[in-house]
Formats: C-alpha cells, sequence, structure tokens
C-alpha cells in the first residue's frame, strides 16, 4: 500500500498549480527581488498564487518557529494568508548538517517537511512560487538541494546569474547540469546586475550565448545602486551594533562610506551626501564637521545617513547631546575602524518589508525588464 507521501500531490488543488522554481547560479544575484516582481506581475495573470522557501539559511525566530527572512518579507509584503510555518517549512539551524550525518535527522525528516508544507501551501493555488536558497547544489549534503526539491515538487526552473557574459554562461551551464541530472526542466535564465554602461553589449551577447545552447533567456536586468546600498537599520541589525541615538531615523539610506582617519580639513572633501562615518568615538573635530555640514550651517550642506563610533570609545556628554540633536543615527562598535570598515563592505544587503522604496523598485523593475508572457509560456 502506498503511503501519504507516496501520494502527496493528489491532494485537492496541488495537481492545478503551476509552479516556477527561482534559483540562482551563486548567493546574493537577486533570486528575493525576482521573487518579488515575478509575484506582483503575475498577480495579473493567476488569482491565486502561493510562496514557499523550502530551505531556509537566514532564519528568524517567530512564535516559537524558525522562518527565513526571504519568507516573512513575502508574506507582509502580499498579506499571504497561508501559514509563515508552511512557507518555511526547513531552516538550517546551527549543527543540522552535523546532526543528519550522525543521523539524528533522516532524509525523510526534511523532505516530509517541504511535502507537507507545499501541500498546505498549493491547495487551491494556480501558481506556485518556489525560491531557492544558493545555487543549485546547495543542500545537496542532507539530500534536500535545490534541484533535488525543485524535482520533488515537479517544478519548472528559473535561474538567476549575475551580469557578465563568458562567466555567468559558464555558471550556468555548470548549475544546468545538475538540474538535467535530476529531470529538472529549466524554463529560461534571468540575468540580472548588468552594469549599465554595458548594458546594451552583455544583453546581446549574453542572449546569444544562452539562446545558442537552448536556454531561453526571460530578462535582462540592469544593476540598481539603490538596492544594493544598506540602511543604518540593515547595519545595525546585521553587525549587532549597539544603538547611541537617532533610533528614528534608522531608515537612512547608505550611498557612500568614509573612514575618519583624517584631519577634518582633510575629511571635507570626501564627505558626500547620504554618507555613513566610521570613526573613533573621541574623534569630536570629525563629528563636530558633520554636525555643521548635517544642519546646513556649512558651505557645502548635505545629509548624514549616520555614525559609526568605533573603538568603543564613548562620546563626552556635550558631544553625545550635540549628535543627539541632529537626529543622525549613531551606532557603537567595540571593534576598530578597519574591522568596521571591513565588515560594511563586506555586508549583504536584503530587502526588508520596511523598505518600501526598494520593495516598489524591485518590481517595477522586473516588470521593466523580463519578459512576463514568455515565462508564463515557459511553464506550460
Amino acid at each position: 500500500m502506498k503511503s501519504y507521501l507516496d501520494n502527496w500531490e493528489k491532494v485537492l488543488g496541488v495537481r492545478r498549480a503551476k509552479r516556477i522554481f527561482v534559483a540562482a547560479t551563486r548567493q546574493n544575484v537577486g533570486k528575493t527581488t525576482v521573487c518579488l516582481g515575478l509575484i506582483s506581475i503575475l498577480r495579473q495573470y493567476f488569482k491565486e498564487i502561493g510562496f514557499i522557501k523550502p530551505v531556509g539559511q537566514h532564519y528568524l525566530e517567530i512564535d516559537g518557529n524558525k522562518v527565513d527572512e526571504d519568507s516573512i518579507l513575502i508574506e507582509r509584503i502580499f498579506n499571504f494568508k497561508f501559514s509563515l510555518k508552511d512557507m518555511s517549512p526547513v531552516a538550517i539551524e546551527k549543527n543540522y548538517t552535523t546532526k543528519f550525518l550522525d543521523g539524528h535527522i533522516t532524509v525523510e525528516d526534511g523532505a516530509s517537511k517541504v511535502r507537507r508544507a507545499f501541500d498546505r501551501v498549493a491547495q487551491g493555488k494556480e501558481l506556485m512560487i518556489i525560491e531557492g536558497t544558493g545555487h543549485a547544489g546547495v543542500g545537496s549534503v542532507f539530500d534536500l538541494s535545490n534541484a533535488a526539491v525543485a524535482k520533488m515538487l515537479n517544478s519548472k526552473v528559473i535561474m538567476v546569474s549575475q551580469g557578465g557574459i563568458g562567466r555567468p554562461i559558464d555558471e550556468i551551464i555548470l548549475n544546468k547540469s545538475l538540474f538535467d541530472k535530476k529531470g529538472v526542466k529549466v524554463a529560461g535564465v534571468i540575468v540580472n546586475k548588468v552594469l549599465p554602461e554595458k548594458y546594451e553589449k552583455i544583453k546581446t551577447y549574453a542572449s546569444k550565448g544562452l539562446e545558442r545552447l537552448g536556454i531561453p533567456v526571460l530578462g535582462v536586468i540592469p544593476y540598481i545602486d539603490l538596492l544594493e546600498k544598506p540602511t543604518m537599520c540593515n547595519i545595525k541589525e546585521e553587525m549587532e551594533m549597539h544603538m547611541l541615538c537617532g533610533e528614528k531615523k534608522l531608515d537612512n539610506q547608505v550611498r557612500e562610506v568614509l573612514v575618519g582617519a583624517m584631519d577634518s580639513k582633510e575629511a571635507e572633501k570626501y564627505i558626500k551626501h547620504e554618507c555613513l562615518l566610521i570613526t573613533p568615538g573621541n574623534r569630536e573635530d570629525l563629528l563636530n564637521l558633520l554636525i555643521k555640514i548635517h544642519r546646513g550651517r556649512y558651505k557645502y550642506p548635505k545629509k548624514i545617513s549616520g555614525i559609526i563610533l568605533s573603538g568603543g570609545l564613548v562620546p563626552k556628554r556635550r558631544m553625545y547631546n550635540s549628535l543627539k540633536q541632529t537626529g543622525i543615527p549613531v551606532l557603537m562598535s567595540h571593534h576598530d575602524t578597519y574591522a568596521v570598515a571591513s565588515m560594511v563592505h563586506d555586508l549583504t544587503v536584503k530587502i526588508k518589508s520596511r523598505d518600501m522604496e526598494k520593495v516598489r523598485l524591485a518590481m517595477d523593475t522586473i516588470k521593466k525588464y523580463v519578459d512576463v508572457e514568455r515565462v508564463i509560456k515557459n511553464l506550460t
């Protein structure tokens, strides 16, 4: 007698749902941006859409459940009514891999969670958007690679690749080989983050190269600077920094970063609009300069997005009061200036539900640069 898991797709509504598995050739190439945009656009074509991220690596604790951050974003933006737990059934917490290899977690434990969650979310839906995590092979160590999950959920794949010609095509072919091995159909590729000055060239030749290999190009998207820039809230949360003052302005966008390792006269040449200054807390000359510039009491008034005080050095009371009056977000770190600057530079910027300007931009960008009619055609 066949088990429930052998027959799980026969549950009412599951078979009717078309599926798009959004994969990537590497991390941080824009899968979530693509998912946001596709859901927004495809709502015009499909009455009921569901979303699931079967395997998540970056999660938050909500009501005792570990839920992937991208699932939280999608749920809040589109006000989906299904369970967050079902949208993010498997969270790869610390030691998950070693627990699996030691036999404390079985292959079927993870697969069963994914199947059952997909069943519940997909019931009655016309389209399911499934977001992968990393490249095609991520999760292979515990038999939940993107390719394996796409096969399990009987979904076609759209791969997202970073802009370029030779290297991205190589990466696409490498990833496609694993999907091919699992018998998963690649519906097409979206080439993302193409430098604007190279856009026409890359669009022409990447499309030629991929179409020659039988891989449909569904869109070529230019690099959007704003989507890659962090807010002060991103920096505070991702780097777990102490908030000194200015919490009401944490949504400030950081467009430039200045390391305060020079005197104030030299520094003023480099201070730009919406910049972040990283400097020790005892550099009152630099802090006074920023306060004057931010308040417009200088020959070149500019908005200062934020300040990070490094080295665990707390400014004197008078300086603290002056900073507080400006409303500039001021964070503190016990790391030295160079270490803080390196962490900010390496920060992975993820869109949050409160970043509505970025959310709208992501949606508009996908709508403008992705051939949605071809996406729908390639699902059949």
